[in-house]
């Protein structure tokens, strides 16, 4: 691809104000993480308090996800992502009123976090159905690489922002201005009108639920790698999240803990440059051996956690996860139909979410009881296992890409 044609998708007033929503947004939502599990620690100096907060949020997004997914193919995706900006406004300013003022306790941010949760079950699957609408097929990798361009170049500065603002002025802030984004997102998001396409002969709720079941299930690289991230994500959302501030608090420190995560995003920055020359002919096989990168630091948290080659392995780290996520988003709006899209997304969220929750709850009592280190250690090995043992199959591993335009749909 030449630089002009990488830009083309942008060429689109829709797709430029999707592109400018999405980045307000990103902005605070990468701060907001950090500044809630600090949040947390301020009020109970426990890893096993943090994992009830975050999975708070994490089990609503696993019940309703489905639910997320037929709704956006039947009302519409845009309707959806602005009824949940809205929602995620209010959650969120109420959360930092609460940290700001020192009257939050455990039970508000396990309440907030649970109506983000299930705003975000709703959202995810309408949002991820929104590219192939606003571009054509043959600009699809250009697009997400586009996204990932945003996102990566803000959570560079987001992490370590957040960091600084917890130790300068405390947690609260960085979540008020999490609210302020999706309030901002909102207002860009309002010409970022689509036509409603339905599938012909709808059935119903169930229907249109047995439906992408059955296209879930018969569509072998869709489920294989689904299966796998349920186990790979409990690890990443589950373990690294929920161990890694306390240990990075007593060795490598809050500020530390920022620098790591934002050299992740430069990781993941730099290759999306890469990506708007390179095309993945295989995305999956690519994205799988990617995946496998993220190994490292889990590795070097457990055995040694010093500050410099954890920075190093964590924006390696950023690369390989940034190719996955370019790859699986090509693969999913190449080869899904576009009306059963926010269905395949909501399966997939699904299946690779459902375990975080338990992850989160048991990754501090497991800690508690082998030592958190112990834990990363052996997740890192079982990280880079899991990934191998994905690409055996024939179907992830030799899927290629697909730019052929697809017939019209139903609108």
């Amino acid at each position: 691809m030449t630089w002009r044609e990488s830009l083309e998708p942008l060429a689109d007033r829709r797709f430029r104000y999707f592109f400018a929503s999405r980045a307000v947004n990103i902005w605070g939502s990468v701060m907001a993480p950090i500044a809630l599990a600090f949040a947390v620690l301020a009020i109970e100096e426990s890893a096993a308090a943090l994992g009830q907060v975050l999975a708070a949020r994490s089990i609503p997004m696993v019940v309703f996800l489905l639910l997320g997914g037929v709704l956006a193919d039947r009302l519409g995706r845009w309707r959806v992502i602005q009824v949940s900006n809205l929602v995620s406004v209010i959650s969120q300013a109420l959360a930092a009123w609460l940290v700001i003022t020192g009257q939050a306790e455990l039970w508000h941010l396990v309440v907030i976090e649970a109506v983000n949760g299930t705003a975000s079950a709703a959202s995810f699957p309408a949002m991820q159905g929104m590219v192939p609408q606003l571009v054509p097929r043959t600009q699809l990798q250009s697009a997400n690489v586009l996204m990932s361009m945003a996102r990566g170049a803000l959570v560079v500065v987001g992490p370590t922002t957040a960091a600084l603002l917890v130790v300068g002025v405390g947690p609260g802030w960085a979540l008020a201005i999490d609210a302020l984004t999706w309030l901002v997102a909102m207002v860009l998001f309002l010409p970022v009108r689509v036509p409603h396409r339905v599938a012909a002969g709808v059935t119903g709720i169930v229907g249109d639920l047995r439906d992408g079941w059955t296209y879930f299930r018969s569509t072998t690289w869709l489920w294989v790698v689904v299966l796998a991230f349920g186990l790979l994500n409990v690890i990443m959302g589950g373990l690294w999240h929920t161990l890694g501030p306390p240990v990075a608090k007593d060795t490598i420190g809050i500020a530390g803990w920022g620098y790591v995560l934002s050299a992740q995003a430069v990781g993941l920055l730099v290759t999306t440059v890469v990506l708007l020359r390179v095309s993945l002919r295989f995305p999956l096989r690519a994205g799988m051996l990617g995946c496998m990168l993220f190994a490292a630091p889990l590795l070097l948290l457990g055995l040694e956690p010093v500050l410099l080659p954890l920075v190093a392995a964590m924006f390696v780290a950023g690369a390989g996860i940034e190719v996955f996520g370019v790859g699986w988003n090509v693969a999913m709006q190449e080869q899904v139909p576009e009306e059963m899209l926010s269905r395949a997304y909501s399966y997939d969220a699904l299946g690779s979410y459902v375990a975080i929750p338990l992850g989160q709850l048991l990754a501090g009592p497991l800690g508690d009881w082998l030592g958190y280190r112990t834990v990363l250690v052996g997740a890192g090995v079982l990280y880079g296992a899991v990934c191998l043992l994905t690409l055996a199959s024939p179907a992830v591993r030799n899927l290629e890409r697909r730019t052929e335009e697809p017939a019209a749909a139903t609108t």
